[in-house]
């Protein structure tokens, strides 16, 4: 017995009914759809390519600018992966030992793919404001039918601009369920250019900070699955205050078992899972264990991604940022483990001397992570967040709310 076919708002089935004519009948390579909050545009493209008749994950691949991003779509139920793992190989410039033992890592450099599985007929790529010009260009170079999809609605990347999601071919702005959806209400209101009134509507609570005392904080910043900020001054001050609150000594600089950190550096030789489709970049949010302190303001930690089973072990880290409140090397520098286990930056040459050096590897930077600002926290989602609202900081008040906002899935409290 057939299932019913699903029923679409009107503005998702015409939708589907553009997607449809450019993928059969148009020569044009992208296809741009926006989607605000609440309007069910996942939904709406994961039914498109099946009606297309293609197979998620096989014929229609799923894409996203990050792994985290990726996270949301797995999920939901969809198979997903990184653009980098669909049209990137990885190149490293080594030295071994007579042994044939890596002694030494020159550089890593990503290199675009001569094609991809020649099956995949259409590339769906998710959080397109995300995704830079060049990694665009590499990806359409495959010429493979994209459709990218994005909120033109939230905060635009640092330093960047949501040139595609300006020039979409249709927008979803039907919410589907709203009435039974107090966080999809909020962020069509704030989207709107309106503010958050204080009470509680459902799943969401708005509270003035004077009402915020010691013991309401703690209850709420325990039950969070993330807090989210807007300064870096606000972030400092909210990690300090969960840590004191999780029974952790003050004068405890260093990560403890189990606290939670953030990646703040770019390293895309460390892979988080089996196949390599996730790496270890800049807002990857997981649990540290293991952690020890070295030589020249260097660490060893595990460390455990929150969407992924699988922990990297002994990532070499600068405690710098822990101990004095600034990194002690620079970006990209190099440690080196040695055979009797030791931890040292490679410029320590009498110690490289002495002992055999077992392998040279990118020094990583964490952070706490309970609070994170809104940027680090985009293209996440999570069941309970807290947002201390500080939008009035940013030119574009509105956009930085609506990201905070609809961070949430299930419970949202704001903080005003």
């Amino acid at each position: 017995m057939e299932q019913d076919a699903p029923i679409l708002t009107a503005d998702q089935s015409e939708a589907a009914s553009l997607i449809e004519e450019w993928f059969f009948h148009r020569n044009t390579q992208i296809f741009v759809l926006c989607g605000y909050a609440g309007t069910g545009k996942t939904f709406l493209v994961d039914h498109v390519v099946r009606r297309l008749g293609l197979v998620p994950g096989e014929s229609a691949v799923f894409v996203a600018p990050t792994g985290k991003a990726a996270s949301v779509l797995i999920r939901a139920g969809v198979p997903a992966g990184t653009v980098h793992s669909l049209i990137y190989t990885r190149e490293e410039d080594i030295e071994v030992d007579e042994n044939g033992e890596v002694i030494s890592e020159r550089f890593l450099r990503f290199v675009k793919k001569e094609k991809i599985d020649a099956k995949i007929r259409l590339i769906v790529l998710d959080e397109t404001s995300m995704v830079s010009d060049d990694v665009l260009r590499d990806l359409l170079s495959f010429g493979v039918k994209c459709l990218c999809c994005g909120d033109p609605a939230q905060l635009p990347p640092v330093g960047g601009c949501n040139t595609l999601l300006a020039m979409p071919v249709i927008t979803l702005k039907e919410i589907v369920r709203q009435e039974e959806n107090a966080i999809v209400r909020l962020a069509e209101r704030v989207r709107a250019g309106g503010v958050p009134r204080y009470g509680t509507f459902g799943c969401v609570e708005v509270l003035p900070r004077r009402e915020c005392t010691a013991a309401v904080r703690e209850k709420l910043f325990s039950e969070a699955d993330q807090i989210i900020v807007g300064t870096n001054r606000t972030r400092a001050a909210v990690n300090r205050e969960v840590r004191l609150m999780r029974g952790i000594a003050e004068d405890r600089l260093l990560p403890a078992e189990g606290e939670k950190l953030v990646c703040t550096l770019n390293d895309w030789g460390k892979t988080l899972d089996e196949r390599g489709d996730f790496h270890l970049v800049n807002g990857i949010i997981g649990t540290c264990s293991g952690v020890r302190g070295q030589l020249d303001g260097l660490g060893l930690l595990d460390f455990k991604p929150d969407f992924l089973p699988d922990t990297l072990e002994e990532l070499p880290f600068d405690t710098g940022i822990f101990t004095q409140g600034r990194y002690h090397h620079g970006y990209g520098n190099k440690a080196c483990l040695l055979s009797n286990g030791i931890l040292v930056h490679e410029s320590n040459s009498e110690m490289l001397r002495r002992f055999k050096v077992r392998r040279e590897d990118t020094v990583c930077r964490f952070e706490f992570a309970y609070a994170v600002t809104c940027h680090k926290a985009q293209g996440s989602e999570y069941d309970n967040v807290v947002v201390i609202d500080e939008s009035h900081v940013f030119e574009n008040r509105s956009a930085w709310l609506y990201t905070a906002v609809t961070r949430a899935k299930k419970k949202l409290t704001i903080i005003r």
